[in-house]
């Protein structure tokens, strides 16, 4: 199959397109590097005249004054340069309903092109979207990741990037992605209860990793646990960090001859995940039902993962042991469960091995790509 993968969040697209081209499918992935990560793309989107200098001035004060990132303008000239390189493929997967991340109206331009040249287009549910927000402040969930701006107003700015999706321009963009792709795939739990009644709705596949080129490290010298926090400072909030911070600076101060934190800042791919090699545990996210992608690819690697690991992924997989703990929004809560690994070095190992068994498992990379390929032929 020719397939075209438009857009990339955490390296998603990139390891599927590994797995589709084992299966010896021809695959092209368009879009951006996702800012700072800076992930490989075959056809780059990415805006480079308007990071220059004078550029950027003027986009910055276009910004103040229209509250609008012109630089759409170029995102929007490098699609037409490339346009006819987006056409008559067999598959085509959307990552997010907002994939070139213009503005609604020149999202929906370049959207139409894509659905006008190509027939089997599909989306892929594993980010923010006018539904999935919808549904969780809705939904009776006890947390979600908006949940601390709807308990603190004052910290809204800080969600200016996941609120825009509840705006009407990008409910009209919503719909009309809706209306033309063929069906939604959820990649994890967190949207597959958002979309679980969804008329389109096709059944979850998991986020793909590709565990060959994440070899499994076995846990070793506990003596010194050290735990890596890594932070994006664009979802600080959103991802729970302060709750971590405060029960890693307790850890800290509880455990200061057994314990070693590591905390980085907004780090590319491939220095992101040098940086926790040495790591015991690897601090995620609170606000998750299921893990992230980043907490993926730790699992992978042996590592103890504090990430989204509630009842229903329990019961998904049927799980008797641990592969993930369950990190929930409280601050003694963390603190317990990092002091019980701390003071029982046998369960980190344990788990660590566990994780990467549930890995290969349930999110190897082949095989999940032809997970989709199935889907894409329903």
């Amino acid at each position: 199959m020719r397939i075209l993968l438009i857009g990339e969040y955490s390296r998603f697209h990139n390891s599927l397109k590994e797995g589709l081209q084992k299966l010896h499918h021809d695959v092209t992935l368009v879009g951006n590097a996702d800012s700072f990560k800076n992930f490989p793309i075959d056809i780059s989107l990415d805006v480079t005249f308007f990071n220059k200098k004078l550029p950027n001035l003027f986009r910055q004060f276009f910004y103040r004054i229209c509250k609008k990132d012109i630089a759409f303008l170029e995102t929007a000239y490098r699609f037409y340069k490339h346009r006819k390189a987006f056409q008559n493929y067999d598959a085509v997967q959307l990552i997010n309903e907002f994939p070139f991340a213009t503005i609604p109206f020149i999202e929906r331009k370049l959207l139409k092109y894509i659905f006008k040249h190509n027939k089997n287009v599909f989306l892929s549910s594993c980010g923010d979207d006018f539904h999935y927000l919808n549904y969780i402040l809705h939904a009776d969930l006890p947390y979600h990741i908006l949940t601390p701006c709807v308990q603190n107003k004052a910290v809204k700015k800080q969600f200016i990037y996941s609120l825009q999706y509840l705006c009407k321009s990008h409910k009209k963009l919503h719909h009309f992605v809706i209306d033309n792709v063929k069906g939604i795939i959820p990649a994890n739990f967190d949207y597959d209860m958002a979309y679980k009644t969804h008329p389109k709705a096709l059944p979850l596949v998991p986020f793909p990793i590709n565990v060959d080129s994440l070899p499994f490290n076995k846990l070793t010298n506990t003596e010194k646990v050290i735990i890596f926090h890594g932070v994006n400072k664009v979802n600080y909030l959103k991802k729970g960090n302060d709750i971590i911070e405060k029960a890693l600076v307790i850890i800290a101060e509880k455990y200061p001859e057994k314990v070693v934190v590591k905390t980085a800042y907004s780090l590319p791919y491939n220095e992101y995940i040098k940086t926790y090699d040495e790591a015991h545990i690897i601090m995620d996210q609170v606000y998750g039902y299921d893990q992230g992608y980043n907490a993926l690819e730790a699992m992978a690697k042996g590592k103890v993962v504090f990430s989204g690991a509630e009842t229903a992924f329990q019961e998904y997989y049927k799980l008797d042991n641990t592969v993930v703990i369950n990190a929930t929004p409280n601050v003694e809560d963390l603190v317990e469960k990092l002091s019980f690994l701390i003071e029982n070095p046998a369960e980190l190992i344990q788990i660590g091995k566990n994780a990467r068994a549930f890995i290969e498992t349930h999110h190897e990379y082949e095989s999940i790509a032809n997970e989709y390929v199935k889907r894409w032929k329903m």
